[in-house]
């Protein structure tokens, strides 16, 4: 049976002798949370785990499956589907919220649809992307809801595409918001690259002139916070504005989430002094360099009885800007491992600990092939099984 080793470290100066407090965010939002993506830090949380309606954010979710089916093929950007008269009644005028002011009847791409939900937050695009992938709004829904247990999004349930009010149906928390918007980062590179960082779109058409319609992305961070990329904002009247959100500033990406606030104003102004707090009051440093092994796994049925494990990347923790914390590490892994294990395969985590800090998981990695044992070597292997 497997059980959490931890194992010895080849690795040193880690324990240097000051310590740090972890600064403080002086914030407005009633919920809030940060992570540094580029260590595992929780940098802030309030209330983070608070069930709260997510209002369009919960737009993420219906763009991660749709850039989930688009990566395996299942789905293309230049794919149609076309505006139903009923979806078109029900998502049109003011009363329907934000719009794409799609018209009905008309055939749309699925690239035009993401880019009117990403964007424009367009409600009715929502529909029409659900029901052409689904047939109906409430089997895109199931399939929104199977994702977010793949994702381990435990405390949120979606009830609609789009996140309109559902008498409770539809919850999120911020924890599980910020790990939606990091699964859809690294999940999907490009396509968080091509559709998340629009600055405006341009679709339909007014009455009367008929002049085009651009409508600005609502992201308040494009454009005032260097490297922001993403990614959605969300208001309702029982939610308040909140807002989801990414920049990465030289290799160092951050997610935040805020939300319960009172107006746009305050929603724009609490994002931009949190994500700007996150790169100023903290720092990355360097721990292990890419390729460096750390320490070695135990390895069950193996054509050895040890695999070495190795940084994938450069791996970093975040810091109190300006300070040099005192720092302790170890190795943990569920072991032994059995064979087989496939070089750069995940099978263990580094983690860092200092005082008055949030532990940070790093990823570590088979540093080589490791095959099956032979008939004897198994043999073998079952036999001192037996003496412990």
């Amino acid at each position: 049976m497997n059980k959490l080793i931890a194992a010895p470290l080849a690795i040193v100066a880690l324990a240097v002798p000051s310590v740090a407090a972890a600064p403080q965010f002086q914030g407005s939002a009633p919920i809030a949370y940060m992570e540094d993506l580029s260590s595992g830090a929780v940098l802030y949380q309030r209330d983070a785990d608070r069930r709260m309606p997510p209002a369009s954010m919960a737009k993420m979710m219906t763009v991660y499956v749709a850039f989930d089916m688009i990566k395996k093929g299942e789905l293309k950007l230049d794919q149609t589907f076309q505006v139903r008269p009923e979806t078109w009644q029900r998502w049109h005028g003011p009363q329907a919220g934000s719009t794409m002011f799609l018209s009905t009847g008309e055939s749309v791409s699925v690239e035009n649809l993401l880019k009117g939900i990403v964007t424009l937050s367009g409600n009715d695009a929502c529909v029409v992307l659900a029901e052409g992938i689904s047939g109906t709004e409430q089997t895109f829904t199931d399939r929104m809801n199977q994702q977010a247990r793949k994702l381990g999004l435990t405390n949120s349930h979606f009830g609609t595409s789009n996140g309109w009010p559902d008498s409770g149906v539809t919850y999120v928390t911020a924890r599980d918001l910020a790990h939606l918007a990091t699964a859809t980062i690294t999940d999907f590179p490009d396509l968080y690259k091509r559709f998340y960082s629009l600055r405006s779109f341009t679709w339909g058409k007014t009455l009367g002139a008929g002049a085009d319609i651009t409508q600005a992305n609502r992201d308040p961070l494009l454009g005032r916070v260097a490297g922001a990329d993403g990614l959605k904002t969300g208001h309702t009247e029982e939610a308040g504005y909140g807002f989801t959100g990414s920049a990465d500033q030289n290799g160092r990406r951050l997610v935040m989430v805020v939300a319960g606030l009172t107006s746009s104003g305050a929603r724009a102004e609490e994002s931009v002094r949190f994500m700007d707090w996150g790169f100023r009051a903290w720092q990355a440093r360097p721990v292990v360099a890419q390729g460096k092994q750390v320490s070695t796994a135990e390895v069950q049925m193996g054509s050895a009885s040890t695999v070495g494990l190795v940084a994938p990347r450069q791996l970093t923790v975040t810091l109190p800007a300006g300070a040099v914390p005192q720092m302790s590490a170890k190795v943990v892994y569920e072991g032994p491992i059995r064979a087989p294990i496939k070089a750069g395969q995940h099978i263990a985590d580094l983690i860092v600990k200092s005082p008055e800090m949030p532990e940070q998981r790093l990823p570590l990695v088979a540093a080589a092939d490791v095959g099956e044992a032979g008939f004897f070597g198994r043999a073998w292997a079952g036999l001192t099984s037996l003496f412990g």
